[in-house]
């Protein structure tokens, strides 16, 4: 009897640090956007993983005028564009942020920093008093200046530690989201 009882200890343990059983970020009165700009479709990819593990609403960061999709052209734009900080037109959201007390915020790390987009965002939208999680897809390049940029755009939000995970592993990259997520939301799956 004691070992079939340290056994089911151990498993609901285990299940418990897996964030089984875990309330999602979204749960007991607390709303969760995850918002996000996705030039290739990784930091979609990312942005849908951690909808699905915290059960928030997710969407599109959309420019008014689109990137190019030839990679090269795509490239050279974007490239000026963080050298000046620029801040190109972006499609409202649907969603309001305003609404939300959890904000989920992702980009492509270029060029060391916050896709433009994201910069748009940031700037546009009055996130003060919220807690914003920002998680960023990369080359190889991880956080580099993008969690310190996001943290300068946010002065009044709680903002707590950002992801970052290879854009060509994100496929497989499940398990490293879902542990981030538990991390910076005390235990979502």
């Amino acid at each position: 009897m004691r070992r079939r009882t340290v056994l089911l200890s151990m498993a609901a343990s285990l299940l418990g640090a897996c964030g089984y059983g875990e309330a999602p970020a979204g749960a007991a009165g607390t709303r969760t956007l995850i918002v996000y700009y996705s030039w290739s479709g990784n930091t979609r990819a990312a942005a849908e993983r951690i909808r699905e593990l915290t059960g928030g609403t997710a969407e599109a960061i959309r420019p008014v005028k689109p990137y190019p999709e030839d990679y090269a052209a795509c490239v050279e734009l974007a490239k000026g564009e963080c050298r000046t900080e620029a801040t190109p037109a972006i499609a409202a959201l649907e969603a309001d942020p305003a609404d939300y007390d959890v904000i989920f915020v992702g980009s492509p790390n270029w060029w060391g920093t916050v896709a433009p987009p994201v910069r748009t965002f940031l700037k546009q939208y009055d996130l003060s008093g919220k807690t914003v999680i920002p998680f960023f897809t990369h080359g190889g390049g991880g956080l580099q200046r993008c969690e310190a940029t996001v943290r300068g755009l946010c002065p009044s939000s709680e903002l707590r530690k950002a992801g970052a995970f290879p854009g060509s592993r994100i496929g497989t990259s499940g398990g490293a989201i879902a542990e981030w997520v538990g991390q910076v939301t005390g235990g979502a799956r």
